[in-house]
């Protein structure tokens, strides 16, 4: 049995492969465990590292075992950052293969339903059914404008008739008011005033006739 298949938990031969969720869920919980590790890993580098420094003068022997561990820490630290780089890619590749899956499932589904819906149609019913409308709807349209058409009364008269005897109408009525301003001519006028009217005061005249002699009375003074 493969790692990944004792990993996943997979059976023998014809047994029952891991279904894509679950696989994915063992996926994920690899990852939580060796993200663990790595930081468990930092932690020993990191206390090795200061292990080192600490006996570097005071004990040689201590330090350089110190530096070991501090290496092989380091390169199991390489290989788990490799595996979970492999581990991410393959949960996200299932992730979307498990996305196509259920994309495909459920357009499937639409498609069957859609199927289902037009079993029973015929194209040839809908355009019968979709000309009946159209006729129903003009139809409709036609008794609507009958409905609407105001009904009229006396239109067996002959409109030129009607016509020619407003005419006349406005002919007799046009001479009847001619008649009664001609009445009115008969009418005496009223008399002229025999009595002449006031003349105007000659005041005007009189005060020229005073500046005149002022004007004469001022010249023989000058001489």
């Amino acid at each position: 049995m493969s790692v990944f298949g004792k990993l996943f938990g997979g059976g023998g031969k014809g047994g029952k492969g891991p279904s894509a969720q679950e696989a994915i869920q063992k996926l994920r919980e690899t990852e939580e465990m060796l993200t663990k590790k790595q930081e468990f890993l930092e932690k020993k580098i990191d206390q090795e590292l200061i292990t080192a420094k600490k006996n570097g003068t005071k004990n040689k022997r201590a330090a350089l075992q110190a530096l070991k561990r501090k290496k092989r820490y380091e390169k199991q630290l390489t290989q788990i950052d490799g595996t979970l780089s492999t581990i991410e890619f393959q949960r996200e590749a299932l992730e979307n293969a498990n996305t196509n899956t259920e994309v495909l499932k459920n357009m499937g589904f639409a498609a069957k339903a859609m199927k289902a819906a037009h079993e029973n149609m015929d194209i040839d019913k809908v355009d019968d059914l979709m000309q009946d409308i159209t006729e129903q709807q003009e139809l409709a349209q036609e008794i609507s404008d009958a409905i609407s058409k105001p009904v009229g009364f006396g239109d067996e008269f002959d409109e030129d008739e009607l016509l020619a005897e407003l005419d006349e109408l406005e002919q007799e009525e046009l001479d009847k008011n001619l008649l009664e301003i001609g009445g009115t001519e008969n009418v005496p006028l009223p008399n002229v005033p025999s009595t002449s009217l006031p003349s105007r005061p000659a005041k005007k005249e009189d005060e020229d006739e005073h500046d005149m002699e002022d004007l004469q009375r001022w010249a023989m003074e000058a001489n």
